[in-house]
């Protein structure tokens, strides 16, 4: 079993900066790419970013390019977004989710946080 929780969402005005964190814990030796999603209210889930456990490589949505930026630290079992220039668009529960495998850009990921809602309005 495996459990993801987020932390780190909340306020902030457009250009401003965020930093979310996502704990795994469980049997996350069986998980190998990680990734950020997020669902803004009327519309479908979107991919983000993702990065996998080892390796230096990282994935980017063409929308936060050159904004968000995905880390993880091993030794924690953690998994961060830092999103900056934030704007009124990137408003979104964000969730943090898990793959035994490959990442993808859809919603295909067998493990999930429960999501933590980030707001971007002055």
């Amino acid at each position: 079993q495996v459990q993801l929780v987020e932390s780190g969402g909340g306020w902030v005005q457009p250009g401003g900066s965020l930093r979310l964190s996502c704990a795994a814990s469980g049997t996350i030796f069986s998980i190998n790419a990680m990734a950020w999603l997020r669902q803004a209210p009327g519309k479908e889930r979107e991919f983000v970013a993702a990065i996998y456990w080892s390796g230096d490589s990282t994935y980017y949505a063409d929308s936060v390019k050159g904004r968000f930026t995905i880390s993880r630290d091993n030794a924690k079992n953690t998994v961060s977004l830092q999103m900056n220039s934030l704007k009124p668009e990137d408003t979104a529960v964000y969730y943090c989710a898990g793959n035994r495998r490959f990442y993808n850009t859809k919603a295909a990921y067998e493990y999930w946080g429960q999501g933590t809602q980030v707001t971007v309005s002055s």
